[in-house]
């Protein structure tokens, strides 16, 4: 044997030589031996391809030692079945607690996707319509005013036309949270915008979320109803108009219409005594790092030790990565889960339907309560039709329809500069390998 050939090189020497004495049928047996991965790569799970899934473990886990996020918990089901569950770094890393799935976190303004819901159960009961003025339930919303970009500084314009249930779960009244330099310290005088936290946040209030919100009413918003998207208190307004509709408080309605009975037992705006081990610690973003963040408004937050008062519709919520899934996966099967319908198929599909494309596309949209995906590529992998939005300590979600996928990922960092959860959807969809691109589209409503 020629000194050239290297002793690596014997097996496969030895594979073609035996392929070349063959006959055609096992050459070909032999081939395709030698180009085949090994059979634990090729194990699929609902689809996905496992070695691939277990990247994201490693990615995660890399994160977690490098202290780029204190840890997080994603879920992913793919046809109601559970496809990945993991939960990695801490609950508490000070206390060297570590995350668990059932860990609760605070979702900041994916509150607003169930206060959205409420809404347009009310609208199926006839209690209100998307054309109703919110001025119906909201007496201080009869006459609003409007600062405008430009002109004189300081002076207020009256609204062009009254401000509808549609352009709140639009985000296109024209309400912001009040940290815009033209209003800031008209609303920090009222206790909101930059009084309140990041502008959002009402955990801290001893008065009811409506008391505050009638007093948002008499300040000047930052656009004329209907002209652009401004994303601001517009759903928690709507937590208030539910209130007025119904006759109870948000928190009952969410309580007794959506979330117990759907089995979400870990969905709560603020935290029971007896859970509050379960509470995620909230870290900040701090050069490439991760620190415990303070305590108060723009830390640790009243979710505990509290006045426990105000029921912010638009980001007043604390949940689990499971209790959200469960509510996604009702949206996705149209609005009816284990037998009890919710929202009827066609109110499901306003949703998660662009309703604004002048105003928000073109590649992706805005529903009645969701973000859509109007184009493949303009939200990393998801399909076209996907939809979903996030939370300001940033937690995330997509429900992707053509996949059959709702991915659930949460996390309490805030403000966060990490990118993990997009790396995250990333290596997701390309773990998935028995995709269904190009087929048709399966809404389900059993």
């Amino acid at each position: 044997m020629p000194s050239s050939i290297r002793s690596s090189h014997l097996p496969l020497l030895c594979a073609v030589v035996v392929m070349m004495a063959a006959p055609g049928g096992a050459r070909v047996a032999a081939l395709q031996a030698q180009s085949s991965p090994p059979a634990s790569s090729r194990a699929l799970r609902h689809g996905f391809a496992v070695d691939r899934l277990a990247r994201i473990d490693s990615m995660l886990e890399d994160a977690v030692q490098r202290e780029e996020i204190g840890g997080l918990v994603a879920l992913v089901l793919r046809d109601d079945a559970v496809v990945y569950e993991k939960a990695v770094g801490w609950r508490d890393r000070e206390s060297r607690v570590p995350m668990t799935t059932n860990t609760l976190f605070r979702i900041a303004s994916q509150t607003k996707a169930l206060t959205s819901a409420a809404v347009l159960m009310l609208m199926e009961e006839g209690k209100l319509g998307l054309t109703t003025p919110a001025s119906t339930f909201m007496p201080t919303f009869a006459k609003t005013t409007v600062m405008p970009a430009t002109g004189p500084g300081n002076v207020e314009v009256p609204a062009q036309r009254a401000i509808t249930i549609k352009d709140l779960l639009t985000h296109t009244a024209g309400i912001s949270y009040g940290t815009d330099a033209r209003v800031a310290e008209r609303y920090r005088a009222k206790g909101l915008g930059p009084a309140a936290g990041f502008g959002w946040y009402t955990a801290n209030k001893t008065e009811p979320v409506c008391v505050s919100m009638d007093t948002l009413g008499t300040l000047p918003f930052v656009a004329q109803p209907g002209e652009r998207f401004v994303y601001g208190y517009n759903t928690d307004v709507l937590g208030c108009i539910v209130e007025r509709a119904s006759g109870v408080p948000l928190d009952r309605f969410l309580r007794t219409r959506l979330t117990q009975p759907l089995g979400m037992t870990d969905t709560y705006f603020f935290v029971p005594t007896e859970a509050r081990g379960r509470l995620a610690t909230v870290y900040r973003s701090e050069q490439r790092r991760t620190v415990r963040a303070d305590t108060g408004a723009r830390g640790q937050g009243h979710y505990v030790d509290g006045p426990r008062v105000s029921f912010a519709g638009g980001a007043g919520l604390v949940s689990t990565a499971r209790d959200y899934a469960r509510f996604l996966q009702m949206i996705a099967h149209g609005g009816s889960w284990n037998g009890t319908r919710y929202l009827a198929p066609h109110t499901v599909a306003l949703m998660t339907t662009d309703q604004i494309p002048a105003i928000y596309g073109p590649a992706t949209g805005f529903g009645l309560g969701f973000e859509t995906v109007e184009r493949y590529g303009a939200s990393g992998m998801a399909s076209k039709g996907t939809y979903g939005w996030g939370g300001a300590y940033g937690s995330n979600y997509k429900v992707d329809p053509a996949e059959g996928l709702v991915i659930v990922v949460m996390m309490n960092q805030l403000p966060n500069t990490s990118d993990v959860v997009t790396r995250l959807q990333t290596m997701l969809y390309a773990a998935l390998a028995e995709s269904r691109m190009g087929g048709t589209a399966r809404r389900r409503t059993p």
